[in-house]
């Protein structure tokens, strides 16, 4: 256990006192009844700035000394950090600046500016967080500025923790599992600390996305281990490379890792929507898709998700979908060689496609004589297992085809 860790969490309660919101810890009913225990989340996405990026980033600038405040400060961020940091630059008039992707939303960059009230400046570089972050550290590095980073420091670290504190403080008994998202592993670290303490016996699980599974992968390996390759749509979490003061407490804190398929995640955000009202970012609803993961047992216990952020880009919605759709086995996508007779098309409409089976995506061009013509055709079937009987049947219609979601590289190009 780092008692010193603990302390500053403590501390770190302090000055947070009043100055964020302490989130509700609620029942969800459906959750409950689906797994047989009492599922309770803690709301982060309820926060000022609807992520608990807050608490790190004004625990850490509060922290500073008045000489460090007047020299202003540095940080690189994509979205929830940069939102923090900007809302605590506003509260604690320190001026900041705020390097950020090229490629950031420009919803997101607007967002910023509001949180900062003219406190902060931001500065796009780079088409990567990886090249904003480099560019932010060079400028502290010339100018003296204090670098706020968004997971790997432990006043940020502190901070994240506090939400330990207050789930300790509202739970209403001892909690048996407590789920929480990881990307470089700031919360992870935090709360972890906080109940190794004081609720020992709760089993920590970490969530991380499957496509960018650095903590995990950092497990196995004995050692912080950078990933060459990662998968970013759930970007708030989806790190190559934990940190270096963070991988060592969640190493010893944590008593597993799940890792849950991006596709589930999107599944997971649109079933929140659709039955509770919840407007979450994918990183936010990690701990929730955990749920149905691996073979925990959950029934007749208490767990704790940590619901962590809700800033999601409406225009994301068609993609999660989509993902969704793909993950369930409801979203197919051939290249179908139609035969080039007459009546082809009407043929395979009538004969091939199931009833309920819906065109989603059809893109078709006959460009020369050959006897069949290639198209891409994206289907939404009602039954996860009916396109097998669809694939019989254009085979004995002798519809030649290529399944393509299983084809990564051709599938992203096509679609």
């Amino acid at each position: 256990m780092n008692t010193s860790l603990l302390e500053k969490i403590m501390q770190a309660k302090e000055v947070l006192n009043n100055v964020v919101v302490h989130t509700p810890l609620l029942r969800n009913e459906n959750l409950s009844g689906a797994t047989g225990a009492e599922i309770l989340l803690k709301r982060e996405d309820l926060q000022p700035v609807r992520s608990y990026k807050i608490r790190g980033a004004y625990n850490k600038i509060h922290s500073l000394s008045e000489t460090e405040r007047a020299k202003g400060i540095v940080c690189a961020s994509a979205g929830n950090h940069a939102q923090g940091v900007a809302w605590s630059c506003q509260r604690l008039n320190v001026n900041g600046k705020i390097y950020m992707p090229v490629t950031t939303p420009a919803q997101k960059i607007k967002q910023v500016n509001y949180f900062g009230q003219g406190k902060v400046r931001v500065v796009l570089k780079g088409d990567t967080f990886d090249d904003a972050y480099a560019e932010a550290w060079k400028e502290a590095q010339l100018t003296g500025q204090a670098f706020i980073h968004p997971f790997d420091d432990e006043s940020v670290i502190a901070g994240q923790g506090t939400i330990a504190l207050e789930i300790l403080e509202d739970s209403p008994g001892p909690i048996d599992y407590l789920f929480f998202p990881i990307g470089g592993g700031g919360l992870a670290a935090g709360v972890s600390t906080v109940f190794r303490a004081l609720s020992p016996n709760t089993q920590l699980i970490g969530v991380e996305p499957a496509g960018a599974a650095a903590m995990e992968t950092s497990f196995r390996n004995g050692r912080n281990t950078t990933l060459e390759s990662i998968d970013k749509f759930v970007d708030g979490a989806a790190v190559k490379r934990a940190g270096e003061l963070t991988f060592p407490i969640c190493y010893e804190n944590l008593d597993s890792i799940t890792l849950v398929p991006e596709g589930k995640v999107c599944s997971i955000l649109l079933k929140l929507y659709n039955e509770e009202g919840m407007v979450l970012e994918p990183a936010g609803a990690l701990s929730v898709a955990a749920l149905e993961q691996g073979d925990l047992d959950l029934s007749g216990k208490r767990v704790v998700c940590i619901l962590s952020g809700s800033n999601n880009d409406i225009t994301r919605t068609e993609e999660i979908r989509e993902r969704s759709l793909l993950y369930e086995g409801l979203k197919h996508y051939f290249i179908i060689r139609f035969p080039q007779r007459p009546g082809a098309l009407r043929e395979f409409l009538n004969e091939v496609l199931g009833k309920e089976d819906d065109i989603t995506y059809f893109q078709f061009s006959k460009k020369n004589n050959r006897e069949n013509a290639p198209a891409v055709v994206g289907l939404e079937l009602k039954d996860p297992e009916s396109h097998w009987a669809l694939m019989d049947r254009m085979k004995k219609k002798e519809f030649t085809y290529e399944y393509i979601n299983n084809n990564p590289e051709l599938f992203e190009y096509l679609i």
